[in-house]
């Protein structure tokens, strides 16, 4: 297979491919090799590559799930997969191996995928782009020396130049959302406990982030929700399903849905005209397709939300990271935490657990203000990121701020995406425009809790009434 072949297809093509016998799970992985070796040079995706997962695969070893043969790759946090390294991009935790395989793990390995390597991201996925000291910085393919975002912006840039069709991320502040705006793709977070966060944690970042993956077509993530949306032994507690596997929403209903849109900025930053015109766009788009659409928001103190955030965030952070040190021998310092991470490990130590349960009881608030505002409308359409991607180098670890001065400088351009984690909703960005620039727009939609199947339902819609399919990074695999 050649690459321009290999990169044409999503990922369910490459398992049909495979199922019919007209390729080889190896000759996916010796393709996927060759497409890292083509790109990665230019967009530093791809951190590390695991050789008995390509030369050395034994074919029995994959799941028997849609995806068998497909080329993936793990995001560089966790840990999830047992004896393999997880370094969360900090040189504290340089050759640190996970102790067994996650239920997420578990699950992805089930679906048939074929865990080939691991990508980068920023240090313990902090930064609004993927750059650390450990690994350097990676760029979108849309654009070289500008941001892939984060903190999933190796899985993100990887799949949008076409080296796997599919691959890890995860969201605790928009990590899966934001790189899929700012490298084009799809990145959906599911709803909280929609995936098992077992077995090291209960809910992982207190209920606040969640697994899933970066796909580029609406069916790839469909099916993998489906793959991975499994109940697991011991899990804290079950969210409702909806009545049809979630591929099965991939068809229109013929239900009108409400929508309320907004592009309107959330604190005293700027939503980019060609943004909010592409969301304004998204919205006369659902409406033509029959759905009920308006202009509206909810009530959101965004500024009291991040100092509640901080407070969840950072909840015992000093403790997590002295953990670390102690297994790979090494001390908190600037020679092992970059800037920005010393700056919060420091901070850390001031969240008391009083702060903490006040944070807890904040969001619990947002959650009921939110949850009115969504008993009006099934959907909030808004941008995903308030400007695309800048330059490399703006955001990482490594810029010496004090803490709060950071975040803010962050949600100047993320301030749509931290809602969703707070509350638990589902929501997700689709590349719906593209901007003067020539950088990729994103479009956020989001449901109430366990609504997923609705955000598939539109995606799908959209997907055919503004595909984006055919649009091409000047930096990917082939030339097709």
């Amino acid at each position: 297979m050649n690459l321009d072949e290999y990169a044409g297809y999503d990922a369910l093509g490459l398992a049909r491919l495979v199922e019919r016998k007209e390729t080889s799970p190896r000759e996916l992985a010796a393709t996927a090799l060759a497409a890292i070796e083509a790109v990665n040079p230019k967009l530093n995706a791809v951190i590390e590559i695991y050789d008995d997962r390509i030369a050395g695969l034994d074919a029995k070893s994959l799941g028997r799930g849609p995806f068998r043969g497909v080329p993936f790759l793990i995001k560089d946090v966790g840990p999830h997969l047992k004896g393999r390294k997880t370094e969360f991009g900090s040189r504290l935790c340089q050759g640190l191996t996970g102790e067994v395989d996650s239920n997420f793990a578990t699950l992805l390995k089930a679906s048939g995928v074929n865990i080939l390597g691991r990508t980068n991201t920023p240090e313990y996925s902090m930064a609004s782009s993927s750059e650390n000291l450990l690994y350097g910085a990676t760029s979108t393919p849309w654009k070289l020396g500008h941001s892939a975002n984060g903190s999933t912006g190796g899985g993100a840039a990887a799949v949008s130049a076409g080296i796997v069709p599919i691959a890890h991320g995860s969201d605790i502040g928009g990590s899966i959302r934001g790189p899929a705006a700012w490298c084009g793709g799809i990145g959906l977070k599911p709803s909280r406990a929609r995936i098992s966060s077992g077995p090291l944690y209960d809910e992982w970042g207190y209920g606040m982030a969640m697994n899933f993956v970066q796909t580029k077509t609406m069916r790839d993530t469909a099916a993998m929700l489906d793959c991975l949306a499994i109940p697991q032994p011991g899990d804290p507690f079950v969210i409702k399903a909806p009545p049809k596997a979630y591929a099965r929403y991939l068809r229109p209903s013929g239900e009108p849905l409400r929508i309320a849109w907004s592009a309107t900025p959330l604190m005293d930053a700027p939503v980019d005209p060609e943004i909010a015109a592409t969301v304004k766009k998204t919205a006369k788009a659902l409406a033509k397709l029959g759905h009920r659409v308006s202009e509206a928001a909810p009530e959101i103190d965004l500024p009291a939300l991040d100092r509640v955030c901080m407070g969840i965030w950072f909840f015992a952070f000093d403790r997590r990271l002295d953990a670390y040190g102690e297994k790979t021998g090494r001390k908190v310092g600037p020679d092992t935490v970059e800037a920005g991470t010393l700056r919060f490990y420091e901070y850390a130590r001031s969240v008391s657990h009083y702060s903490f349960l006040d944070s807890l009881a904040f969001m619990n608030k947002t959650r009921r203000a939110t949850g009115a505002f969504f008993a009006k409308y099934d959907i909030w359409l808004t941008p995903t990121t308030a400007q695309t991607a800048p330059k490399l180098g703006f955001f990482n670890m490594n810029v010496d701020l004090p803490p709060e001065e950071f975040i803010t400088r962050e949600e100047a351009f993320q301030q749509f995406m931290v809602l969703y984690n707070v509350t638990g909703q589902p929501a997700m960005s689709l590349p719906l425009g593209m901007h003067t620039n020539g950088l990729p727009i994103g479009v956020q939609l989001g449901a109430r809790p366990g609504e997923d199947h609705l955000l598939i339902q539109l995606g799908a819609e959209l997907e055919r009434a503004m595909p984006w399919r055919d649009r091409k990074p000047p930096v990917r695999v082939g030339r097709g």
